[in-house]
């Protein structure tokens, strides 16, 4: 049954229900909504890098090596480059526009208001027309950032969406909230919520960190050793550009600095609280809290959202600035020594790229021109009429066994036709009955 529709649950205010109800098609659609924008910019970035390895496999691949090794990578070339294409277009058309940024923003405002209905107006005799009508605005708000087109799944969960009646922790979601249990529910909930996402952040900011200085090392490295070394500068290029765009995308230190901000400004509310007496946790005092902490949350929402807009229009990054960036980092303790050697590296790097850049790109060049000329070669035509050959030849084998194997067994089971074989049947009948199956040839053990 459709959490919209369903029957309103005896105690509960049909209003509140409704509003859980929306506040869960909107969460659930911004989770369906982010997890392809993330996996579509993982392989656009992925495909980035296999471009580049192809294209250095293809220059360097041995002559020994058979021809349609070299037609299959020529192949990959190609398609990797066209695929990109192709998913960052649907990409563009279908998430560009942060449609899931809108639809949590949504989610989170109607949370905010299920809140101060539950708390601040709990006493006030129009609070349910208050939260219909802003239930209204929400969703016309949310109507508008989208453009026009709000397509919603039905919610079929329960709800609260993310109550857990095993914790004392957990928000029933139903009825009037005191000042402690605001504070129990919301309160405390986020602080250890954003407390936990600081310190995943931080995590992954520090591991892409790594990653980078690594492959902007490793491509130094290999552009000093020259000769064919250097045209893998371009992959390890190639690997830290895609994971300097994938931070920028992810929007980590913008976050770890907002997030950190709520921290400190709801561990302020929380030590705050804690330091009332009983008799001095007031409506008063429960007003101010849930004020201040909705106002902190819901700021905090709309930093997060306009800085990820942000990094959507601008998650694009210039391999020639990924070199002097790397560079720059690994130059920093001897000025004077480090400065000399910095413009020595950057300027050999920077040729070696320019060059690699030219044979890759007169690589990608041949190999589509040369593509079908090679595919029908002799050389590639007889590989593969030897791989059929091979198959056919197996086939057939296989065929022949089967028929003889058929064959023997209808001639045994004919000549024993009426025979019953039991525990007084002869040894030497039954040796006699074995000798006459066909022998598979394989080794027993």
């Amino acid at each position: 049954m459709d959490a919209n529709t369903e029957k309103v649950p005896e105690n509960k205010i049909p209003i509140l229900n409704i509003a859980w109800a929306r506040y869960a098609q909107l969460d659930a659609a911004s989770n369906k909504l982010s997890r392809p924008h993330y996996g579509l910019r993982r392989w656009i970035a992925v495909l980035g890098v296999l471009a580049a390895l192809f294209a250095v496999l293809t220059e360097t691949y041995p002559e020994t090596f058979p021809a349609i090794g070299k037609l299959a990578l020529k192949i990959l070339l190609i398609l990797s480059p066209i695929i990109a294409s192709l998913l960052a277009a649907f990409f563009n058309k279908f998430y560009g526009g942060g449609a899931w940024l809108t639809m949590r923003a949504g989610a989170e405002e109607i949370k905010k208001e299920i809140y101060v209905f539950r708390t601040v107006l709990k006493d006030e005799p129009k609070r349910r027309a208050w939260l219909e009508k802003r239930l209204a605005e929400i969703h016309r708000q949310v109507y508008r950032g989208l453009g026009g087109e709000m397509v919603l799944d039905r919610y079929v969960g329960s709800l609260p969406p993310y109550y857990d009646p095993e914790s004392p922790d957990s928000d029933p979601g139903y009825g009037n909230l005191s000042g402690d249990e605001y504070f129990t529910f919301r309160l405390s909930d986020q602080l250890a919520w954003h407390i936990r996402k600081v310190n995943k952040i931080q995590k992954e900011r520090t591991r892409l960190q790594w990653i980078i200085l690594l492959a902007g090392g490793a491509g130094s490295f290999l552009a000093a050793m020259g000769g064919p070394l250097s045209l893998w500068v371009a992959v390890t290029a190639a690997i830290a550009s895609a994971y300097i765009g994938w931070a920028e995308l992810r929007n980590l230190d913008d976050t770890l600095k907002n997030y950190s901000k709520v921290v400190i400004e709801l561990m302020i509310l929380y030590d705050h609280w804690l330091n009332l007496e009983a008799e001095e946790r007031t409506q008063v005092e429960t007003n101010k809290m849930v004020k201040a902490t909705e106002k902190i949350l819901w700021n905090q929402n709309m930093e997060y959202i306009r800085s990820m807009q942000d990094a959507l229009a601008d998650a694009e990054l210039d391999e020639a600035d990924l070199v002097d960036e790397v560079l720059k980092k690994s130059v920093e303790s001897d000025r004077r020594f480090k400065q000399e050697l910095r413009d020595s590296i950057v300027s050999h790097t920077d040729k070696t790229l320019r060059e690699t850049e030219e044979t890759l790109v007169e690589t990608f060049d041949a190999a589509l021109g040369t593509l079908m000329e090679e595919a029908s070669s002799d050389l590639v035509q007889q590989e593969l009429a030897a791989m059929a050959d091979a198959a056919s030849d197996a086939v057939e084998s296989i065929v022949a066994r089967f028929s003889k194997l058929r064959s023997t067994m209808d001639e045994i089971a004919a000549d024993y036709k009426g025979v019953e074989f039991s525990a007084e049947t002869p040894a030497s009948d039954l040796h006699a009955m074995m000798q006459r199956f066909p022998k598979t040839g394989e080794v027993k053990g």
